[in-house]
């Protein structure tokens, strides 16, 4: 149930949903409109204010093309704005919240990344000082025995050192991370590729009400977004930006996790790579040159972890450049 309150929509038993949330989910319902252009100017100064007006204050090819689309959109934007407030009644009723870039529950590390969706929706509980301290933990789908042991083991030791495990929810690497940690009692994000009403793959719905108790389920799109070819992709991204590194298990040439593992170095993120995959795949090898870090022991990883409180300081640190950019 909500009801419209000077301003701002009320989220029974969850939180208030802003105005300004409600005018940067209508922006994000312009077709084409770089969505990553809309997290970086909503942060600015009257940010929302200026792209509802059809300008945009960065310097950019995308910056221009969103400049056409959002001047053609102008008219649409109170129509787009009704359509958000349905989405929001119906998320509510199925339990689902909202954090976007202009609140403070959105995820410390997922603010440092120059392509950060945004908004997220969740299910469970997200929480700063935690999930700070999270590391991703992804494979193929199409797993080893061996694989998938590596996972179990790998996600056991992180929990062991107070570390949130993310992974994609995905069959394989990613199913076999998450109910390791939460067979050890340890805290879990999965980061899906479809909306929140829409669970991909359909036969781990089980496992995500596992996670819901004990951590969160997250997606970058609206509920009832169908999984595609693009949003795994961008499922990566946000995966990676909410992690401080990423741990490849085992991944071919053309696998999702090999495509983490490039995002997560972009990100400016430690990209850590079994030695059995380093040994076998000539990628990871070539990623090892780039900087990746071939990992023997848990040890490794836990060493380049950094504090909440410097995942703090680099989130302000951020947002101080973002303001300035031209």
């Amino acid at each position: 149930m909500t009801r419209q309150l000077f301003g701002t929509w009320e989220w029974w038993g969850t939180r208030m949903t802003t105005a300004e949330q409600i005018q940067l989910l209508a922006l994000c319902r312009i077709e084409g409109l770089s969505w990553t252009l809309v997290a970086r100017e909503a942060r600015r100064p009257n940010g929302l204010d200026v792209l509802a007006s059809g300008r945009v204050t960065e310097r950019s090819k995308e910056a221009e093309r969103s400049r056409q689309q959002l001047r053609g959109a102008r008219n649409r934007l109170p129509a787009l704005q009704a359509e958000v407030e349905e989405t929001l009644r119906d998320a509510t009723e199925r339990g689902l919240r909202l954090t976007t870039v202009l609140d403070e529950d959105y995820p410390l590390n997922l603010r440092t990344i120059f392509n950060a969706p945004p908004f997220v929706f969740y299910r469970g509980n997200l929480d700063a000082d935690t999930d700070a301290r999270s590391v991703a933990v992804v494979g193929t789908r199409r797993a080893s025995a061996q694989g998938l042991e590596r996972a179990r083991k790998m996600a056991k030791l992180l929990v062991e050192s107070h570390v949130t495990v993310l992974s994609g929810l995905a069959r394989g690497i990613d199913t076999a991370a998450h109910e390791a940690t939460l067979d050890a009692g340890g805290r879990t994000i999965a980061v899906l590729g479809s909306g929140l009403s829409n669970i991909y793959p359909p036969e781990n719905e089980a496992l995500v009400e596992r996670i819901v108790e004990r951590g969160a389920v997250v997606s970058q799109f609206f509920p009832r977004a169908s999984p595609t070819k693009i949003s795994f992709p961008l499922r990566n991204v946000t995966m990676s930006g909410m992690g401080q590194g990423t741990v490849v298990i085992e991944a071919g040439p053309t696998s999702g996790a090999k495509l983490q593992a490039r995002l997560a170095l972009e990100h400016g993120r430690k990209v850590f790579l079994v030695s059995n995959l380093v040994a076998h795949q000539v990628w990871a090898r070539k990623y090892i040159a780039r900087g990746a870090v071939e990992v023997k022991d848990v040890e490794s990883i836990l060493h380049a972890l950094r504090s909440p409180e410097q995942i703090r300081a680099r989130a302000h640190d951020t947002h101080q450049l973002a303001l300035g950019l031209d």
